[in-house]
């Protein structure tokens, strides 16, 4: 991990982890290529469950995209057999199973922030002992909203309380957010395309919206599970039916 200038105990202390960048230039050139090529020719083959619109009508409006790994080889490869996975495998202390490569897309102007969410709750895991990882596509800061965390939030073994968001992409939020301890410990990641973030299943992380007129905030995510979690098929099959039909009814997918 030191080679990555991070290490596990920082990991352990803060819930998070920041390379700057992991990826470089002709790295970040070459996955770019493959998102566009992508979202150009695989894309509209796709089920309409693993593409969410902000108009589904608009294929500009694309704001997400899941599970891509399954249906490129390339992505196969970057999830499966790249660093990202041996940096999951060093912060889980474990063997992982690979769950989801998702690509977002905050567009110039979109007005939407990411409400402040703890992974795990869409997870379902006993014990929650999972990583997502988040690469920077493009150069991200505070005006086209860049990933903030709140130290330390991944200590607690109990899931804050999370309700409805109405937010595409990102359906349940922490109700109870804004505390002090919120407050005080939140910190903004801001860095170049390349820029790669892994963070614990519990540990509290936002976003605020794109509000740059001429940039656009493109990232890949990464979730792995650790083998030694427990994953409740029932609860996140019942809870994934619930979200794609609220999904449809509203022509996001």
């Amino acid at each position: 991990m030191e080679k990555y200038n991070v290490t596990l105990e920082q990991f352990h202390q803060d819930g998070f982890i920041a390379v700057k960048p992991l990826f470089d230039d002709s790295a970040i050139t070459d996955i770019k290529n493959n998102v566009q090529r992508f979202v150009h020719d695989v894309v509209p083959t796709l089920p309409a469950a693993r593409v969410y619109y902000e108009d589904r009508n608009d294929p500009t409006t694309l704001k997400q995209v899941q599970k891509i790994f399954e249906y490129d080889n390339y992505f196969e490869a970057l999830m499966l057999q790249s660093v990202v996975r041996e940096i999951a495998e060093n912060l889980l202390q474990d063997d992982v199973i690979p769950i989801n490569m998702q690509y977002f897309n905050k567009p110039p102007g979109n007005n939407t922030p990411t409400p402040a969410h703890q992974d795990g709750f869409y997870f379902h895991l006993n014990p929650c002992e999972a990583v997502t990882g988040w690469l920077a596509l493009d150069d991200v800061d505070e005006e086209n909203g860049c990933v903030h965390y709140v130290r330390g939030s991944h200590h607690s073994t109990q899931l804050r309380p999370h309700g409805k968001t109405g937010v595409l992409g990102f359906s349940q939020g922490i109700t109870d957010f804004g505390t002090p301890t919120d407050n005080n410990n939140s910190v903004c990641l801001p860095g170049p395309a390349g820029t790669f973030l892994m963070h614990h299943a519990r540990t509290i992380h936002f976003a605020g919206a794109n509000q740059s007129l001429d940039r656009s905030r493109r990232a890949l995510g990464f979730i792995y599970y650790a083998k030694r979690a427990r994953e409740d098929i029932a609860a996140k099959t019942a809870y994934q039916a619930q979200l794609d039909t609220q999904l449809a009814q509203t022509g996001k997918i």
